[in-house]
């Protein structure tokens, strides 16, 4: 897991167009606040239900995480690493301090 500030974050995701974008906020924050485009949302908060989601998915992309603040996703990164995925990183700051594009949902 690498914990990156907004440029460096943004400049790696836009190196990789195979990357994914991870949104771990609950779903209430998602709809008061909005989402990163493109980005696939799993509530860390689902506890047993948000590993078996993210075991889903492949492992061998870069995922780039993000929550509110930054704590829930180094959580994620964390439980991600454990589980195999060898490319992780966290959004300093999180969405709080985002200054990207923003979806509405």
């Amino acid at each position: 897991m690498a914990d990156l500030k907004q440029k460096d974050w943004t400049k790696l995701l836009s190196e990789d167009n195979n990357s994914v974008v991870l949104d771990v906020r609950t779903l209430d924050e998602v709809e008061e606040l909005g989402i990163i485009p493109n980005a696939l949302h799993i509530d860390i908060f689902k506890g047993q239900g948000f590993i078996d989601e993210i075991q889903k998915l492949d492992t061998s992309k870069k995922y780039f995480v993000y929550c509110k603040a930054g704590g829930r996703s180094a959580q994620a990164c964390a439980i991600m690493n454990q589980l195999g995925f060898d490319n992780t990183y966290n959004l300093l700051g999180g969405f709080t301090e985002w200054e990207g594009d923003v979806n509405q949902i």
